[in-house]
């Protein structure tokens, strides 16, 4: 019995979400639940949906190389449907409604079977307003060198939970003409967007040399980062005055696989004291990068390698909230050590996220060299006054399987978007312009505002793939669009 095997367990009981402790699956057909669960949050109970494997755990392990074979059980008295984000299943296994399969009825089971890939840290989640309420789990392809490696994994799925029905928060979202933005937004809003400002087209904006500036500081401008002041924030279900417990051993080395499972809210992984080493970025090799402070928009996921100080203790690992002092997170602790009080609310703002970061990561496997076949240039655009969102020139999109495909996405708002395309695996190749770099492998990349970020694809599985901003509101209020295969 190795490290990670004999010490993922909580202090005093506590971590009922101790998700590495799933076994890995064969190839055999496994059923995941859908049904609901009540948490306490804030000190009220609330009810929220669940996606459990057959043992009763949240989410699903598989072995690299092995199938997805899941019977999806839709337990729930209403409809849904589940993305299996990070992996590449044949199109018509994809979990968006109508592409091209409808929802999933309730009562009904649904059967998935399909390589599961070369591994990696993913998820799975509700491609409806369902996500909201915590319809997510993880969903994690281990490698052979993982689950051989003296090391201890540790999986963290971050939220943000609201007591409000999410069809209401987008209600109150779409229904801001008269000031409701900014009443809920905790920047404010902005009433319009780049676009439509004087001396602003979008023609101009994507030929400025941006320089890493943050838009933010540019006079009479102020990015709007939080759309909804969310009721909590959470780790593995629990808030950061109850936090989950997770012993490890002095001097042992930890595997995190953190999750941004948020609906609306970017987060800085703060690893306090510690150091750590991110190795992988929505579940691809990266070259080492060390830090202890790393940013995560919605829907990405990073895997960071780090050594417990040989005399112990107690070691928060936090999620900063962009912009405001909401955090949450997990304590890792060795036994015997004194775990510190947190407050779910710190002395200090979240970094606002930025492209830099992108500019210093290097997948390990990079793509092959090869000029692009066809190219697109799309706008992200909004309207912060009617809350309405775009993706104009995705519409265009046509490809054909075999080719290398560019798209440059250019935010022309004052938000920035975590765009990800279903189905396949992209690489980043350019930011504003500037010089092209073999950058991270990713199917989730942040756009901020006024910036300009290009992604190279290989179009190898066909369909009509869903491509959209994974910040919920701007997807359900227009930001999606089809990558989309002739012939399909």
């Amino acid at each position: 019995m190795n490290r990670r095997t004999l010490l993922k367990t909580a202090l005093g009981g506590a971590a009922f979400l101790s998700l590495p402790a799933v076994r890995a699956f064969a190839a055999s057909s496994q059923t995941l639940t859908l049904g609901t669960r009540t948490l306490d949050v804030n000190g009220r109970a609330a009810t929220v949906y669940s996606l459990t494997g057959p043992d009763g755990k949240p989410g699903l392990v598989f072995d690299a190389g092995t199938d997805f074979d899941v019977a999806l059980a839709n337990t729930l008295g209403e409809d849904t449907i589940i993305h299996w984000h990070g992996l590449t299943p044949p199109w018509e296994q994809d979990g968006v409604a109508d592409a091209p399969k409808p929802l999933i009825k309730a009562g009904e089971t649904r059967s998935f079977r399909f390589p599961v890939g070369s591994g990696g840290t993913h998820w799975m989640h509700a491609h409806t307003l369902q996500e909201q309420n915590l319809l997510a789990a993880p969903l994690i392809v281990r490698r052979p060198e993982e689950k051989s490696a003296d090391e201890q994994e540790v999986v963290v799925l971050l939220h943000d939970f609201s007591f409000t029905p999410a069809a209401e928060l987008l209600a109150k979202l779409k229904g801001n003409s008269s000031g409701g933005h900014a009443a809920m937004s905790g920047m404010g809003g902005m009433g319009h967007d780049m676009a439509s400002m004087p001396g602003m087209s979008m023609q101009g904006m994507s030929g400025m040399d941006h320089g890493g500036m943050d838009m933010g500081a540019m006079p009479g401008m102020a990015m709007d980062l939080n759309d909804i002041e969310y009721d909590a924030y959470l780790a593995n279900d629990r808030t950061l005055d109850d936090p989950e417990l997770v012993k490890v051993e002095k001097g042992g080395n930890v595997r995190l696989r953190i999750i941004n499972g948020a609906t609306a809210t970017a987060f800085t992984l703060d690893l306090g004291s510690l150091k750590g080493t991110v190795v992988a970025v929505d579940g691809q090799p990266v070259q080492p990068v060390e830090g202890n402070r790393f940013p995560m928009t919605m829907g990405q996921r990073l895997d960071i390698r780090l050594r417990v100080p040989a005399e112990g203790g107690a070691f928060p690992v936090l999620a900063l909230r962009e912009g405001g002092p909401q955090r949450t997170g997990i304590v890792i602790a060795t036994a015997g050590s004194v775990v510190p009080r947190l407050s779910p609310v710190g002395e200090t703002t979240g970094p606002v996220l930025d492209i830099a970061y992108e500019v210093g990561l290097r997948a390990v496997t990079p793509q092959a060299a090869r000029p692009a076949d066809v190219r697109y240039a799309i706008d992200l655009v909004g309207d912060m006054a009617s809350y309405s969102w775009a993706m104009p020139g995705a519409e265009a999109i046509k490809v054909k399987k075999g080719q290398r495909v560019e798209i440059e996405m250019r935010n022309a708002s004052m938000m920035a978007h975590p765009m990800h395309l279903h189905g396949h695996h992209f690489q980043v190749v350019g930011l504003d312009g500037g010089a092209r770099f073999a950058g991270a492998v990713r199917d989730t990349v942040l756009v901020p505002p006024g910036r300009t970020v290009t992604i190279a694809i290989d179009a190898a599985n066909p369909g009509l793939w869903a491509f959209h901003c994974h910040h919920l509101y701007h997807m359900a209020a227009g930001m999606m669009a089809t990558f989309a295969y002739e012939g399909v």
